[in-house]
């Protein structure tokens, strides 16, 4: 007898998630908002209302992120994973990529309070940082 599925299919999203994650791999934007840069590293904050997302984007940088509120999150994984998780204040996370890894994944605030994070990449990690649009830049003016 054929074993029930325990796992969701990979990529088991609607067409318009998988159509946004193929879109993504040139997605730098790892935060709503660069509020910081260096030679060394960009600082990002991202803050998420209730039901509100940011899209898929592409980590290729080391880098850690610091919860600032608590909430609940749903991410899609760029390997077909829908993962939820909640978050503490100062809850840290740290990321390391090998020359040539990454991850592409989403954010969606599933709580019913505004969620907010830190994110510091590191621009001498193994991978080239990708290049992010101007008008993020404009931001720090």
């Amino acid at each position: 007898m054929d074993q029930p599925e325990t796992q969701p299919r990979p990529f088991d999203w609607s067409p318009e998630l998988l159509e946004e994650f193929e879109k993504a791999h040139g997605n730098a934007c790892v935060g709503s908002k660069l509020i910081s840069e260096s030679d060394r590293v960009r600082v990002w904050s991202l803050r998420l209302e209730p039901g509100e997302r940011i899209g898929f984007h592409k980590h290729v940088l080391d880098y850690f992120w610091t919860a600032l509120t608590a909430g609940r999150a749903i991410s899609h994984m760029d390997d077909g994973r829908t993962v939820e998780a909640s978050y503490e204040p100062g809850a840290t996370k740290h990321h390391h990529y090998a020359h040539g890894e990454y991850k592409i994944h989403d954010l969606v605030n599933v709580g019913s309070e505004p969620l907010m994070f830190v994110t510091v990449e590191f621009l001498d990690s193994e991978n080239k940082p990708l290049p992010i649009p101007d008008q993020v830049r404009s931001n720090l003016r």
